[in-house]
């Protein structure tokens, strides 16, 4: 699977970085899905890889602006852009609210059809590929993460040993994978016997604003990949006058450590850590990597990286 980052920066687009949004493509599917959609998403989508065409599903996490604003621009641009295919939005109560005002009252006709689905924490829904649920976080307001589980692979047959006993691919094969016997050249064959062991789905969690990473509780155990904000260190939020319900760098890091989670995307940085700035992004990185052993990025704009079925990351 590919994560796209199309927006990593806390609040505010800066002229590093525009807020959140974050794109996600799984092997043989054509189409991808969408995380999040801060205001500007629809030109950092055109400035990426990924195709306004092939946008089927979108996930918002919570109703703060730097986390959805970007939406009627988006519906539209897709609309002026000839793309009929329909699109399915997932968001929190409210959502529906914003978008048919939205669209009412700049009298934008989509000309495609547009499903709108308000979640509840704690549901979980059915894709073809995985499962998705909707774990609740602590914010200043209603927030989730997005806890994906792929499904595992149980139906691969062993074609190599089947060709070797002289059966070539027909209808038994279908019969196998259904777990039933089947009857060539008078032997009977049993499914268990040419079965090729079951390819583990991946997990990952893509979480929206929160304060409380451990809140993730079980989930975090053995996770292949999280995707996770971390807008300040430690010593810049201890300094705030106002505080301000968002993870540090150390919290991210102590909330892991013991967990298992193999590897970790920290996101939604804080303007203040800029190339300009005293302040750089090495600083959130070393202050959770003192605590986290696993594999660790600071995403960044356009960052592009992949997730291989053996759950090994890489920066592409």
């Amino acid at each position: 699977m590919t994560l796209t980052f199309l927006g990593t920066s806390a609040g505010k687009p800066t002229s590093e970085r525009n807020v959140s949004a974050l794109g996600l493509t799984l092997e043989q599917e054509s189409m991808w899905y969408l995380f999040d959609c801060g205001e500007g998403t629809q030109r950092q989508i055109m400035k990426s890889q990924l195709s306004f065409g092939r946008l089927g599903t979108v996930f918002i996490t919570h109703l703060h602006g730097d986390h959805y604003f970007g939406l009627p621009g988006l519906l539209a641009t897709k609309k002026l852009d000839g793309i009929t295919a329909p699109l399915t939005i997932y968001g929190p109560q409210g959502i529906r609210a914003f978008l048919e005002c939205a669209m009412d009252l700049s009298e934008t006709h989509l000309g495609y059809r547009l499903e709108i689905i308000e979640y509840r924490a704690g549901e979980s829904f059915l894709f073809d590929r995985f499962t998705l649920k909707v774990l609740p976080l602590v914010h200043s307001k209603e927030s989730v993460a997005f806890y994906i589980k792929e499904h595992d692979i149980t139906d691969r047959l062993n074609e190599a040993k089947l060709r070797a006993l002289g059966l070539e691919p027909s209808p038994l094969y279908g019969e196998l994978k259904r777990g039933e016997n089947v009857r060539f050249e008078g032997k009977e064959l049993e499914p268990s016997e040419y079965m090729l062991k079951p390819v583990i789905g991946r997990s990952l969690i893509i979480a929206g604003d929160n304060s409380t990473p451990a809140v993730l509780d079980d989930y975090l155990e053995d996770l292949d990949l999280l995707v996770h904000e971390c807008t300040y260190t430690q010593a810049v939020y201890d300094k705030l006058v106002r505080k301000v319900l968002h993870t540090t760098a150390m919290e991210l890091g102590e909330a892991l450590q013991s967990r298992g989670v193999k590897n970790l995307i920290a996101n939604h940085i804080d303007p203040r850590y800029n190339k300009e700035s005293p302040l750089d992004v090495k600083m959130i990185y070393d202050e959770i990597k003192h605590c986290y052993e696993g594999k660790l990025f600071i995403a960044e704009d356009f960052d592009v990286y992949h997730l291989d079925r053996d759950c090994f990351i890489e920066k592409l």
